[in-house]
């Protein structure tokens, strides 16, 4: 990243100018988190100047230790840094309420009219260009992290244990934690852990913490994320779609460690086999639909309430049911960051300075890597052998060419999704599908 101005240069937007901005930012944010954190960092640090480089990169470092989106997280930072509690509630949501209703509009679309023939061929299209984003994603973050044996092992053992062992992926992420923390204290040097800077005008900035006002916080970000669920399932009952929605989503977001694709095996199993809300072609549309959103891809899960609720409305009208497990899947999954950011900022600096923290979170960084394989091979078996038949060798060919768009050619994701949609349309139009 470039060189911010020198502190002197440095002004302060007024609250409608930056909500301004953070609307624009929720239509504007393609490009997975990468993208996002590197156009917040032109916007805020280079372009308006609002916040210097050392403040944008602690929070972009502590974002980067929590669970979650951590785009989201930092764009709820940034707003919280400019203008405290009010900010960070604006910026956060306005991160992602834009992509939240077009995705809800795509759902509509999806189940409404799904079933048509060409239209479900497009689906089909999209689900094998979703085989070369994960791909993509999981040479991309193999390469970042795995730079030790430690890690590689770590790796494998994910990829065994959910892909052979069935085991539950908050346990294995619990686990990973702690044979990477152990480690961690035995072996520091191998994973190349130093202590960060401290930054002066940071700690100026936020103050020192203070327990009493942690407590007030923790307590009435707990009481938002928790009070909505709880009214869900005292009206709808407690084995409603709905409350088992927001029980479900409200852990998954405490342990999406790594991105989106992490948490989606674990998602995927629970969503399909568990609980019996969607099938796993339509998880694989959804996914392909989120990728054409604004915003973290973690949007996925919305879809994933919206079809649920849908086939499963109770006494509801089917939109009625779909929309309202939509806005619980997304309150679940989306209010915990705030809980996050408001509660752990002004404790910023002793997180970093945490050795053995980074050792715990680089081991589960690491298993993410056998996570995200575990998800190619179970979305790929059903994606490439069909039930219907054998080997889709057209599918197979719509994958090896959005993977070669992506990895060499560098495509924007944007034109390897429109890729994918036209190959599937053209496979209606040829007979094949």
């Amino acid at each position: 990243m470039a060189s911010s101005s020198p502190p002197e240069s440095r002004r302060s937007p007024s609250f409608p100018e930056a909500a301004r901005f953070w609307l624009k930012l929720g239509f504007l944010n393609f490009g997975g988190p990468a993208g996002q954190i590197a156009l917040m960092h032109r916007e805020v640090v280079e372009k308006r100047r609002w916040v210097d480089e050392p403040h944008f990169l602690d929070a972009l470092n502590f974002c980067m230790l929590l669970p979650g989106p951590e785009a989201q997280q930092l764009a709820t930072y940034l707003g919280w840094l400019l203008h405290r509690v009010r900010g960070g509630l604006v910026a956060g949501v306005l991160f992602v309420l834009p992509a939240a209703i077009l995705l809800w509009g795509l759902s509509w679309t999806y189940m409404e009219y799904g079933q048509v023939a060409w239209l479900a061929a497009v689906f089909r299209g999209l689900q094998a260009c979703v085989l070369a984003m994960i791909a993509a994603a999981l040479l991309r973050l193999g390469r970042r992290v795995l730079h030790s044996a430690f890690h590689w092992v770590m790796a494998v053992w994910a990829f065994v244990a959910i892909e052979f062992l069935a085991a539950p992926f908050p346990l294995l992420i619990a686990s990973v934690a702690l044979v990477s923390w152990l480690a961690g204290r035995w072996r520091p040097a191998g994973f190349s852990l130093h202590q960060a800077a401290t930054m002066d005008g940071m700690a100026q900035l936020v103050g020192a913490p203070m327990r009493g006002r942690s407590l007030k916080t923790g307590l009435i970000c707990l009481t938002v994320w928790w009070l909505p669920l709880l009214l869900v399932g005292t009206a709808l009952g407690w084995q409603s779609v709905w409350w088992q929605q927001g029980w479900f989503f409200s852990q998954a977001a405490l342990v999406t460690f790594g991105g989106a694709y992490a948490v989606l095996p674990y998602v995927a199993q629970q969503a399909v086999t568990h609980f019996g809300w969607l099938t796993l072609p339509q998880m694989m549309s959804g996914l392909a639909l989120a990728e054409t959103t604004p915003g973290p891809l973690i949007i996925v899960l919305e879809f994933v309430g919206f079809v649920g609720a849908w086939q499963h409305p109770g006494s509801l009208a089917p939109l009625a049911a779909a929309t309202l497990g939509a806005v619980v899947t997304v309150w679940a999954t989306f209010a915990p960051s705030f809980l996050f950011i408001f509660l752990g900022a002004p404790y910023v600096e002793r997180l970093r300075r945490q050795a053995l923290l980074q050792a715990a979170l680089s081991g589960v960084t690491a298993a993410v890597v056998g996570v995200i394989l575990h998800l190619g091979v179970w979305f790929g078996l059903h994606t490439w052998w069909p039930p219907a038949g054998g080997l889709d060798l057209y599918a197979v060919g719509i994958t090896a060419a959005a993977f070669v768009a992506l990895q060499w050619g560098k495509w924007d994701l944007g034109w390897v999704v429109a890729l994918g949609a036209v190959a599937g349309l053209g496979g209606h139009w040829l007979g094949g599908w």
